[in-house]
């Protein structure tokens, strides 16, 4: 990891970085294609939300971030294009891990890229959901094993 990203946690209830992190996910949206969400649903989830994130200093942006509520669903993940494939998105779910007992999301059945990349880190899906999303997407529930599994997994995929 680059000597200028830092790692940070956001408090539920504060809206450090919220303006970098919507950049972020709309930079991400157009990229990928991923659901327009609206700004306000966003910032209230993120408000309401611990954000474990990677901020890059030396460019003074946003690399990656997670949201997550109180039992350990993860709202949203997000990892800048110029930043994947570096280990941010592990290391984001590792952080989770250490804090929760169970990680949880959901994913868009047809975001094979997401799937891929939770299923290397041991999630695995629960159930699927019909319709799940707004615009009438479907989508998959995903777990990651119970609290022993989850650390050792990862502990594993981060070379510990």
């Amino acid at each position: 990891m680059s000597v200028n990203v830092q790692r940070q946690v956001v408090s539920p209830g504060n809206d450090d970085y919220v303006g970098l992190a919507w950049k972020l996910k709309e930079r991400i949206r157009r990229e990928d294609g991923v659901l327009r969400q609206r700004r306000r649903f966003f910032e209230n989830a993120y408000e309401r939300s611990t954000v474990y994130l990677y901020v890059d200093r030396s460019e003074d942006r946003l690399v990656g971030f997670a949201a997550v509520r109180r039992d350990g669903y993860i709202l949203f993940l997000a990892v800048g294009s110029d930043y994947r494939g570096q280990g941010f998105g592990k290391r984001l779910i590792a952080r989770v891990a250490e804090d929760y007992g169970s990680v949880t999301c959901h994913a868009r059945t047809t975001n094979a890229e997401a799937l891929r990349f939770y299923k290397h880190l041991g999630f695995e899906v629960k159930r699927r959901i019909d319709s799940y999303y707004e615009d009438g997407g479907d989508a998959y529930y995903l777990r990651l094993g119970d609290e022993g599994t989850i650390r050792e997994r990862l502990a594993n995929l981060l070379g510990r």
